[in-house]
């Protein structure tokens, strides 16, 4: 909640006039706790993938000839039944194992900084925090991928779920056992501990989070994609291959940037892949 009990009063405490974002946050936040601007978070989770699987699974159940071309794995079809089913779940999951979470962790959501008070930051600082969220989630996540998930132990009991689908597509992104939702929970959450930050940088954090992870898992790989231009992303034909191989594979570990398999040396098998379906030269 926020300390001003009117805009003349946040206007008098910041020393200069709100901007139209202040505005309009201070017009929405004044009156909620904090605790509830945080469950917030898991509102927009459940908007973000509800909405952003839809366009690819549209194409996927037309069975667009024009769309077609683009699919990576062209010959596994895949039914509304199973979307549905991946669907169903994750909702569970949202429901029964991130809205505790979200109760319990918001002391420690509190004790690390992050706050919903204004100023609202920058839009650098946004950018700049968001950029440092990616590296560290992603660094942390390669290695629990590799050695806690892909263990042999790791994936009987808890990877195995994700690894259903051969062919994912955009609902198989959070497909997952609950126990591999609390771990994968781990780096998500590390990055704002080690650099706290405002409430609506956590929110843009969690959502576009997710919905690169929607994109690595959409089971298409388009041209067009903006992603491209992003340098050493991962994108869906990368991790298609992780899936496609399943439960032995060691390659592609990756969940947003490809340079630690790089550095690593686990995405030989994706590159010899390549080699042998001639997209890359030997």
């Amino acid at each position: 909640m926020l300390p001003y009990q009117t805009l003349e009063e946040a206007v008098l405490g910041l020393g200069r006039n709100l901007t139209l974002a202040e505005k309009l946050w201070y017009n929405y936040s004044a009156e909620k706790s904090d605790f509830l601007l945080y469950c917030h978070n898991s509102l927009f989770m459940i908007l973000v993938f509800s909405l952003v699987p839809l366009p690819c699974a549209f194409m996927e159940l037309s069975q667009s000839n024009k769309m077609a071309k683009f699919k990576i794995q062209p010959k596994i079809i895949t039914s509304f039944a199973d979307m549905f089913k991946c669907y169903k779940h994750v909702m569970k999951m949202f429901i029964f194992v991130l809205g505790p979470l979200q109760f319990l962790s918001f002391p420690a959501v509190k004790w690390v900084g992050i706050r919903t008070s204004l100023p609202l930051p920058s839009l650098w600082e946004i950018l700049s925090q968001l950029i440092v969220y990616f590296l560290i989630e992603d660094y942390a996540s390669y290695w629990l991928h590799r050695l806690v998930l892909h263990s042999k132990w790791g994936y009987e009991n808890i990877h195995y779920m994700h690894h259903e689908y051969t062919a994912s597509f955009g609902f198989t992104a959070v497909y997952t056992h609950w126990g591999e939702l609390l771990i994968f929970g781990i780096p998500t959450f590390l990055a704002p501990a080690m650099v706290p930050c405002h409430m609506i940088t956590l929110y843009l954090w969690t959502s576009l989070r997710l919905v690169e992870a929607i994109d690595a898992h959409n089971g298409y790989e388009f041209p067009w994609n903006p992603t491209k231009y992003i340098p050493l992303y991962v994108g869906a034909e990368y991790h298609d291959y992780h899936h496609y191989v399943g439960g032995q594979s060691q390659s592609n570990f990756a969940s947003v940037f490809s340079y630690c398999d790089f550095i690593y040396g686990t995405n030989k098998g994706y590159r010899l892949h390549k080699q042998v379906l001639g997209k890359v030269n030997p």
